[in-house]
């Protein structure tokens, strides 16, 4: 069944779309479409809240919460997304392992380029900590461009002197804007949901003309991860951002860092989204949580 399913998700993300670079709207759009189509387990309640300087959500579970908050970063490429497109995500980590989450409306470019997104998400953190929440109990979490604020925000939370989180998980996550992976050449064509053109497009309205070499841009190739807390990196064999994970954990572990690279073989960019539908997407979620839970308040 897992090989129907694998065709049909890839059959979906190929939809045709139109020739050239789409304008922001078109790709808010776009995005809002797609991940409007995701499952949301009904166990949770939301509310919305501000954290730091931005509004929030506040993710829940139905039945009794156990001490812990995930800070969950949304994908979107920095140009699109919210706590809503990836509620799939973050209310499938909430009712598999208890803990509440809360997940950061950061801003967008190409209204707000680099680093506006980082600087939201670590003032988001270091409200937490001020709230009297102890960094043994928050883990961060996040996909595609979260997950890559999962890192960025870490080393900038590190080199602010604050204490870094408990853990990290990163759903495939973007990692790198010199965009010098193998995987972008050798997946190309086989990634049912990116082109190096659009890659290029989106990264070009984050950086907004700074150059990419330095590690709040591609963490994957220049970042020190000294003193960083365990990390769980997901990614899917077919992605071109597929590198990104897999130099970064090298970079992880030669720093001394505690890193599970965990590599799901046929699968597309940010696969966990597709919980019901895809069994991988729900088997990753479980291991995802289980990592969460293994290291949260431990």
């Amino acid at each position: 069944m897992s090989r129907e399913q694998r065709a049909q998700i890839d059959t979906l993300l190929r939809q045709p779309r139109p020739a050239g670079p789409r304008s922001v709207e078109e790709i808010r759009t776009g995005f809002r479409a797609l991940m409007a189509q995701m499952n949301v387990p009904s166990e949770i309640r939301t509310r919305p809240t501000t954290l730091g300087t931005r509004p929030a959500v506040l993710v829940e579970p139905t039945k009794s919460v156990r001490p812990g908050t995930i800070l969950y970063f949304h994908g979107g490429g920095f140009v699109s997304g919210s706590p809503e497109t990836a509620m799939s995500l973050t209310a499938n980590l909430v009712t598999r392992t208890g803990f509440r989450a809360v997940s950061v409306d950061y801003r967008l470019a190409p209204e707000h380029p680099f680093p506006a997104a980082i600087e939201d998400t670590l003032d988001a953190y270091r409200a937490l900590l001020d709230s009297g929440e102890d960094p043994s109990a928050i883990a961060f979490a996040g996909d595609s461009a979260g997950g890559g604020l999962t890192i960025t925000t870490c080393l900038a939370a590190r080199d602010a002197g604050l204490p870094v989180p408990a853990a990290i998980v990163a759903f495939s996550p973007g990692l790198d804007a010199t965009r010098t992976g193998d995987s972008m050449r050798t997946k190309a064509g086989i990634d049912p949901l990116f082109t190096r053109e659009s890659l290029d497009h989106n990264g070009a309205m984050y950086a907004a003309g700074q150059d990419p070499h330095q590690p709040l841009l591609s963490p994957a190739v220049l970042a020190d991860l000294s003193g960083f807390p365990p990390l769980l990196l997901q990614a899917g064999s077919n992605e071109m951002l597929l590198d990104d994970s897999t130099r970064l954990a090298e970079r992880a572990r030669a720093a001394g860092v505690d890193v599970i690279l965990d590599i799901t073989a046929d699968v597309p960019h940010v696969f966990q989204s597709f919980t019901g539908t895809l069994d991988e997407a729900d088997q990753a979620l479980d291991r995802a949580a289980l990592f969460l839970v293994q290291h949260l308040g431990s």
